[in-house]
């Protein structure tokens, strides 16, 4: 072989190299950074604000411009999602999806795209595989090694108790059994929403309190289909999805929290300051160590705390304006340390 071409393959393959040591060694949480709110700081002070607190990783609803352009030269990894409106023409349309790489990833090379989701809770859409497909194809003809995934909600998941029994649902089984080959194919993770706060909230008589807050100091739920023991809810809707992926021949793939986090306020003494503190804390404090859950146990679990801001302007119960960490003056709803 021509040396000069071995000394640029072994160039190519020593950054790589180097680039996955360099997200191996950063902090395994990260936050979403939205920004439905009319009293919101600017996105520099919100990246100087993330850099202060040792936070190297975030998660953008859609791209913004502004936000990617305080990003540049940062160092801080963004998983990015692809707006569900945007999915079909995406799906359809190989060229708009080129188009929207070119536009919100490309043109940002000196930001570090940990991933890229192609729509968010879109439920059991038949048009989120093709769009996968039609962004990995663009991204590879650019020649980016991103991986491409999509976001799902915990309700695409039936018969979780106990968690060995998670499968997913009749309608979604059909949709998730290619993308989590897809996945397997192309190494990438499946991003999770994960809540505890509204399994809790829907069934607060079967549902005790400390095993959804991380506080009780007992076995709580023992799986009898394999003996494993739940000490938290957490770990027990982590496990269920584990296993309904495994169901559809995803047994290596491993899971992202893409969000999960609790409010602090507009419902009563559930969602309060010390509930969403202690919730927030113990997360953090369980997905950094090397426990991880019954069913996979030894490693840490990237996750992405929802949210960064009481965002004024969200829609939906009222509870969905106060899951911030921070209010919007960038003062501390409550102290969260990140590591």
């Amino acid at each position: 072989m021509d040396p000069i071409i071995l000394f640029y393959r072994f160039s190519f393959f020593a950054v790589l190299l180097i680039s996955s040591n360099i997200f191996a060694e950063a902090g395994n949480v990260g936050v979403n950074y939205g920004r439905r709110g009319d009293n919101l700081p600017s996105p520099a002070s919100v990246i100087s604000l993330l850099r202060s607190k040792n936070v190297d990783k975030i998660r953008l609803f859609s791209p913004d411009s502004d936000v990617l352009n305080a990003l540049r030269g940062s160092g801080i990894g963004v998983l990015l999602c692809v707006p569900n409106p945007e999915v079909e023409r995406m799906a359809n349309d190989p060229d708009f999806a080129g188009d929207w790489i070119y536009k919100n990833v490309l043109v940002y090379n000196d930001v570090q795209f940990r991933y890229i989701s192609v729509g968010n809770e879109m439920g059991a859409s038949d048009m989120i595989l093709p769009a996968m497909r039609n962004v990995n194809n663009a991204l590879r003809a650019a020649g980016r090694m991103i991986s491409v995934s999509t976001t799902i909600k915990t309700d695409l998941v039936v018969d979780a108790v106990p968690p060995s029994k998670g499968r997913f649902s009749d309608s979604a089984r059909n949709i998730m059994t290619p993308i989590v080959q897809f996945i397997v194919e192309n190494r990438s993770p499946l991003l999770v929403n994960i809540y505890p706060y509204f399994a809790y909230n829907l069934d607060p008589q079967n549902i005790q309190l400390d095993y959804a807050l991380f506080t009780a100091n007992r076995v709580v739920v023992t799986d009898d289909g394999n003996g494993l023991q739940y000490r938290n809810l957490f770990d027990a809707i982590t496990d269920a999805i584990y296993a309904a992926i495994e169901k559809v021949g995803g047994g290596g793939v491993d899971i992202v929290i893409a969000e999960s986090g609790w409010p602090s306020s507009e419902n009563g003494n559930i969602a309060t300051i010390p509930n969403a503190s202690t919730y927030v804390n113990s997360l953090i404090s369980h997905v950094s160590g090397s426990s991880g859950t019954p069913k996979k146990p030894g490693k840490s679990m990237e996750t992405y705390i929802f949210a960064l801001f009481n965002e004024n302007l969200k829609d939906g119960d009222r509870t969905e304006q106060h899951f911030g960490l921070y209010f919007p003056d960038m003062t501390e709803v409550y102290p969260v340390t990140f590591g």
